[in-house]
This record gives C-alpha cells, sequence and structure tokens, in this order.
C-alpha cells in the first residue's frame, strides 16, 4: 500500500500527522539532508572567509540559494546518488560538488567537505536541527500551556477547595494555587532546559583535526573549528571528542524533557481526579460522542491521551539518554541508527501539549460541589482549633481534638461548635475559634 495516514505504522504519521507535521522540517529525512547541505555549504563559506580559496559573490549567492532554498527535489537527487554510493553524506558531498559546476566554480570541487568526516557534518547538522526545533517549537508550546496554567491560577485565585493528603479530606486549600504548583514548577524546569548547552563536535576523523592540519600545519585549526561551530552555526563545540560527539548534552536535554513530561503527567492526573470527583465539568461539542455505550458520559479523554503519549515519549527518552553518550572506543555506528529518532518522543510531547490544551479549554468550574465538599468535612478545621489552643497553652489540644474528630461519628458545623463551648477559654477565643470555617481557612500564598 501507499504510505497514508491510513497505512503509515505510526500513529505519528498516521491518525496524528495534522497534529506533528510540522516535525518534518527538523526531524525527518529530509531535514537530516537539508540541515547536512546548509553544514556543508557554511563550512565552504567559512573556507572562503578564511582566505583558503577566492569565492565569487555570484557563486555565492548560488550556493546560499541551494541551501536557502533546498526543496524535496534535491533531497530525492541526493537519496538516488546514495543509492550508488551507499553512504548518506559522502552523496551530500557529490551532490554540492554538481552544484559547483552548476556554479562554474569546478575548480574548487574539492573544498567541499574539506578534511571532514560524516560525523563533523552529523554532529553538527542533528544538534543544529535540535536546537532549532526546541527553540522555535517545544519551548514555545511549552511556555504557552505554562501561561494558559497562570491565567487559570488567576482565575480561580479565590476558590477553595478541600485538600486531599493520602486520598484523605486534609486542611483546604486554593484551587488557584494548587495551579500555581504545577506554573513554579515548569518555569523551574523550562530555566534548567534553557541551560543546557547545544553541543557539537567538529575535528575530523578521531577528532584531532588530523588532515587539516597535516594539509596547513601553520593553521590554528582548534580555533578555526570554535570559531565556524560556534559564531557561524550558534553550537558549542566540544573541544576533546572522539569521532563523534559526546552527546552528554543531549541526553541532558532528553531528561530535563523527562522531568517536564513527569511533571505534565502529575498535572494530567490532578485535573482527571478533579474531573472525576465532579470538581470540573466539561464543555461538549455538538455532534461528540463521549462513550459508545452510555450517552450521558463525557470521557477526560484529552487528559488521558496527554498521559498516554508523555509515557510515550518518557520511554523513547529514556533509552536515548541511556545509549547515546555510550560508544566503544573512538566510535561505533550504533548512535547512527538512533539519533534518527530522537524525533519520535518529540512528536508524543507535541500531542500531549495540545490535548492538555485542548483539555483545559474544556474545564468549567463547578463552585457547587466544591462547596458542597468543604461544608461536609468540617473536621479539617480541628487542626486550626488545636493550634490556637496550643497558643494558648491549653493542655492537651491535640489529644482532645483526635478525640473527637477520629471515628465514624458526623463531623459538622454543630459538632464543632458544641465542641468549642465546652473548652475552657474566654469568650473572645471561643469567637476566634467559631469563625473558622472550612472555607476561609485556607492559609496564606506568595502573590502571583
Amino acid at each position: 500500500m501507499e504510505l497514508s495516514s491510513l497505512t503509515a505504522v505510526s500513529p505519528i504519521d498516521g491518525r496524528y500527522r495534522k497534529q506533528v507535521h510540522h516535525l518534518d522540517e527538523y526531524f525527518s529525512e529530509y531535514a537530516l539532508i537539508k540541515y547536512r547541505v546548509l553544514v556543508e555549504v557554511e563550512y565552504f563559506f567559512f573556507l572562503a572567509d578564511q582566505k583558503f580559496f577566492k569565492l565569487t559573490p555570484k557563486a555565492r549567492l548560488f550556493l546560499k540559494k541551494v541551501m536557502d532554498e533546498f526543496s524535496l527535489d534535491d533531497a530525492q537527487q541526493i537519496k538516488q546518488i546514495e543509492s550508488i554510493t551507499n553512504h548518506d553524506v559522502k552523496a551530500v558531498e557529490y551532490f554540492l560538488k554538481e552544484q559547483l559546476d552548476k556554479a562554474g566554480i569546478p575548480h574548487l570541487k574539492e573544498w567541499v567537505h574539506f578534511g571532514l568526516t560524516s560525523q563533523d557534518i552529523n554532529n553538527t547538522a542533528i544538534p543544529l536541527s535540535w536546537k532549532h526545533c526546541m527553540e522555535h517549537e517545544y519551548l514555545p508550546s511549552l511556555i504557552n500551556l505554562q501561561n494558559h496554567l497562570y491565567q487559570l491560577a488567576a482565575q480561580w485565585k479565590q476558590v477553595p477547595l478541600l485538600a486531599r493528603t493520602h486520598g484523605q479530606p486534609a486542611s483546604p486549600t486554593r484551587l488557584g494555587k494548587e495551579i500555581m504548583v504545577f506554573v513554579e514548577r515548569l518555569n523551574n524546569q523550562i530555566e534548567l532546559f534553557s541551560s543546557i548547552p547545544y553541543a557539537a563536535k567538529f575535528g575530523g576523523a578521531t577528532g584531532n583535526f588530523n588532515a587539516h592540519h597535516v594539509a596547513f600545519p601553520k593553521k590554528k585549526w582548534v580555533l578555526l573549528g570554535n570559531a565556524f561551530v560556534e559564531d557561524t552555526l550558534g553550537l558549542q563545540r566540544m573541544q576533546f571528542t572522539t569521532q563523534i560527539e559526546h552527546y552528554d548534552s543531549l541526553a541532558a536535554h532528553f531528561d530535563a524533557i523527562k522531568r517536564i513530561n513527569n511533571i505534565l503527567l502529575d498535572l494530567c492526573r490532578d485535573i482527571w481526579t478533579y474531573i472525576s470527583v465532579d470538581y470540573f465539568k466539561q464543555k461538549t461539542k455538538k455532534g461528540e460522542v463521549g462513550s459508545s455505550a452510555m450517552p450521558h458520559k463525557v470521557n477526560p479523554i484529552d487528559f488521558e491521551n496527554a498521559e498516554g503519549n508523555l509515557g510515550l515519549a518518557n520511554a523513547l527518552l529514556e533509552h536515548l539518554s541511556a545509549k547515546l553518550p555510550i560508544s566503544r572506543l573512538q566510535r561505533d555506528l550504533t548512535d547512527s541508527t538512533v539519533l534518527r529518532n530522537i524525533g519520535v518522543p518529540v512528536g508524543h510531547v507535541v500531542i500531549a501539549l495540545k490535548s492538555l490544551e485542548k483539555g483545559l479549554n474544556k474545564l468549567v468550574l463547578n463552585e457547587a460541589k466544591l462547596k458542597e465538599d468543604l461544608d461536609n468535612n468540617w473536621a479539617v478545621v480541628a487542626e486550626a482549633i488545636q493550634t490556637i489552643l496550643r497558643r494558648e497553652n491549653y493542655p492537651n489540644p491535640y489529644e482532645a481534638l483526635k478525640d473527637l474528630t477520629r471515628g465514624n461519628h458526623k463531623i459538622d458545623k454543630k459538632a464543632i461548635h458544641d465542641f468549642i463551648g465546652t473548652l475552657k477559654v474566654s469568650a473572645a477565643i471561643k469567637k476566634e475559634l467559631k469563625a473558622i470555617t472550612p472555607h476561609n481557612y485556607v492559609g496564606v500564598n506568595p502573590e502571583y
């Protein structure tokens, strides 16, 4: 069968293609070839700028157009060359040499890929495509989600909520503050993620500029390599490498995304639980079906979908971060096939982020249910009462409240106020204690 959204093996390229199609600019075979061409052309320009050879403005403009307007047809041409060479990077080199013929500079062909090994191209092209995806797609989507959560936190800032610790009713909180927990966690991890460098390798067959140095021993190749990678490509060149990049920074990115995913998993499960206890209703859309058998149901499918995709992403990220930094001696080939899959977990994360946004947009606060749960759990003010009694040096306040509130008997407003009435404290203290309710015993938080 021809490849289509119905015949694709991976749901990323099938069912969810519409949601992640933009990632093909960074992680497809076409994208990898495009970024290889970019690095090769930029290196060719760099050598010309360093006076290794003269490049006319006309030829430079021609090659810049090849790089900037690289097309699927160009990529297909390179794949055709690869079918003969059986080497993907060499095919890019041969393609560019053909372009030099068209540019009228065939005498400069051997400056294409000068002194390099294929990993000098792969270990700059892949980090560059990863960097662009993180900066243009992943981080903006994550920050948009964080901002959405902040808006909800502000909207629900004053809404009291019965907390649950160990699944049991606990000291009340505010819904807005509980959402701010996730805003803060995401903010911290985004800052950590943003501090990780986008590392690259560029230094010849075994990382020592052997070929470069033997051809031009008076050139300061380490400095030139640094300048090309850092100033031209905007990556950080690792100074001591084998044939391949260490992948330690890339692994750190994967681990950081895993931590962020775990925060989002936590969010999904909390919102799912709030929906299950009816704290949130969900907006319905005409024509949509919640259950094939039960017409009344509106399932929290967006949070479940996000949870499933985040879990899949984490499983892949775990393997990537554990495998890539390990390579036998100066190089084995296991990183090559693994690196081709780094876009897959990103695809699952993007699907999860979109599902989360969709789910959050459906939420409708059911304040009546929140109020009802608080009214039915007056026992949670016991902490407040015993703490004030401690302040007043009242004998054994914890034990007195424990005897009152534990057991099967109903603890309501009357039971609490009757208990307060038996206390041997001043009328002012009793008034203070009776003013405490599950609705106002919510503590304080920083302003936001």
